[in-house]
């Protein structure tokens, strides 16, 4: 009789484990991206790709993907005092977290678009931002506003010429050290306050003059990233809301009295820290003027807007590339799931948003390369637009990808309960749904050449599509209507228009895609974004996409 042991598995040996999708790790997730790839070819023909592939090949490794499970998993710590009883604001995070945001800065994540100006070098920065925030879309806070200060700082000539060369460093320094000893840094902002949110006019933050700096006491109920290098900071003189440059580490190396009160608890972003602090005299300088404030920090805040786009679009690529990856991978009911005529619509939806945000993001991106006054005035609505609507898709696109991989989707082994947490938080900063559609309608009425260039813009799109065609017809009359009314500045045409302000600005932004996509896009992705977003049988359940769709071409593309 043989004694020799079989190394095959019984006939129904419980572990063994079939018809499960292989991990999703170690592949390219810039050459897997094709949204992406064409993109880059239509916005940044120059950009180079043997980075955006390194990039690619580094976020899809198992480590990195690793690495952003631990960031989440074990996120900051707040340590208000030493064990002496000294006060020392310090927050530790997880290495993992330093090896994300280390990456990403010395790949030019926040710097690209300021060390290589020129046509492309804003898009080719969304490229490799959209690229780390696909992954691992927490460290991407600091990293945006390290980007997003330069054009604020400008406002002053020896504040720019100490602060952003170390802004724009491609290194990464996290020691809390005297910035005159760094070479690079990074930078936060701090605006809000409990009683006045969004309306930063309403702010009690004061600041005095103390020789050739200011010293500030006050509270913030929002803090984004506490343990930058810097911040931006609203706080009242008597001309009114100006912004300071208040550093972390005071020149000389002593502690600046930034009081990091708590760490916020949020829903999602779990690896980056939100705060609140209290500012107890301390230092900060000038920037800008004196009640110039809203007007030095709105520079930043329309770029960080943008990175919000590009955050939101980086989520809808992970999402609908996990959910295509496993269709791809599992079987039901006799066939694959991407084989399933219901699966394969719910996936060429999921990819046509994906589509539209990834060129609309790229574009917008585009428009902040070219400094004239025409693209200033279309990105001054355009980011506006493109930002309520893409950040508020987010969620639901997140959770239909979710839905798409069954119970496995619901867990946090897979990483689109994270990215479902996580999408709602680009809707919210900078300026939530109801805020944006505010600005919108504010820059209708007191900036009217917005409109025109946002109108002129999409009559590029005219002729192309009998549906678009119909819809811009609609809009134009919409538009023109809303800046006559809004024209004389009157608070009753503002808060006429405002109950109705959600659906024009859900409006403007999807004309804006589909003309952005017929310029840009393949031509089977355009029309079937027209047919199924501006169509006369639009539907907004993921997955009910109307007849003359080119299901098979989007499902190809995920």
């Amino acid at each position: 009789m043989s004694t020799e042991t079989s190394t095959q598995p019984a006939p129904f040996a419980t572990h063994t484990v079939i018809n499960q999708a292989p991990p999703r790790r170690d592949i390219n997730e810039f050459t897997l991206n094709t949204a992406l790839l064409d993109a880059v070819d239509r916005y940044a023909p120059q950009a180079s790709r043997s980075e955006l592939s390194r990039i690619g090949d580094l976020v899809g490794s198992a480590d990195f993907i690793n690495d952003a499970r631990l960031a989440n998993e074990h996120g900051p710590k707040l340590a208000t005092h030493d064990e002496w009883g000294n006060r020392v604001d310090s927050i530790e995070f997880h290495p993992a977290y330093h090896r994300i945001i280390g990456e990403a800065l010395r790949s030019g994540a926040h710097s690209h678009a300021w060390a290589d100006p020129g046509p492309g070098a804003n898009p080719e920065r969304a490229a490799r931002f959209m690229l780390f925030s696909q992954i691992e879309p927490g460290h991407a806070c600091p990293v945006s506003m390290t980007h997003a200060v330069v054009p604020s700082l400008r406002a002053d000539v020896k504040l720019a010429d100490f602060w952003i060369p170390k802004a724009t460093a491609t290194d990464y320094d996290p020691r809390r050290i005297d910035p005159a000893k760094k070479t690079a840094v990074t930078f936060g902002m701090a605006m809000t306050e409990k009683q006045g949110g969004s309306d930063v006019r309403a702010n009690t933050t004061r600041a005095i003059p103390s020789g050739d700096h200011y010293l500030i006491t006050g509270h913030k109920w929002f803090c984004s990233a506490p343990q930058s290098d810097a911040f931006l900071v609203l706080a009242q003189l008597d001309e009114g809301v100006s912004c300071f440059v208040v550093p972390r580490i005071r020149p000389g190396g002593g502690l600046n009295s930034v009081r990091i009160q708590r760490l916020k608890d949020k829903l999602g972003n779990k690896s980056n820290a939100s705060s609140e602090v209290e500012f107890d005299s301390t230092v900060g300088w000038l920037l800008g003027g004196p009640g110039k404030g809203v007007r030095t920090i709105i520079e930043m805040v329309s770029q960080t807007r943008l990175d919000c786009i590009l955050g939101s679009t980086a989520g809808m690529r992970q999402s609908v590339a996990e959910a295509a990856w496993h269709a791809r991978g599992r079987a039901a009911f006799g066939s694959t799931l991407i084989d399933q005529p219901l699966m394969r619509a719910v996936i060429a939806d999921l990819q046509l948003e994906s589509e539209a945000a990834t060129f609309t993001a790229m574009h917008l991106a585009a428009a902040h390369d070219d400094e004239g006054a025409d693209a200033a005035d279309f990105r001054r609505l355009a980011t506006a637009v493109g930002k309520y609507w893409i950040c508020k898709r987010g969620p639901g696109h997140a959770y239909e990808a979710l839905e798409c991989l069954g119970g496995n989707g619901y867990t946090e082994a897979f990483p689109l309960a994270r990215r479902y947490r996580e999408q709602p938080v680009m809707a919210v900063w900078e300026g939530s749904g109801n805020v944006i559609v505010l600005d919108v309608l504010r820059a209708l009425g007191r900036e009217p050449a917005t409109a025109k260039a946002f109108l002129g813009f999409l009559e590029t799109g005219l002729g192309r599509h009998p549906d678009f065609d119909a819809a811009f017809e609609s809009l134009a009359g919409s538009l023109q209507t809303a800046a006559r009314d809004l024209a004389g500045g009157e608070p009753d045409a503002l808060a006429g228009l405002s109950a109705k302000g959600r659906g024009l600005v859900e409006r403007m932004a999807l004309l804006m895609q589909a003309a952005i996509l017929l310029e840009s896009a393949p031509a089977e992705v355009a029309a079937s974004f027209v047919q199924a977003r501006l169509g006369p049988d639009r539907g907004w359940e993921y997955g009910a996409l109307p007849e003359g769709v080119d299901i098979d071409f989007l499902v190809d593309r995920a």
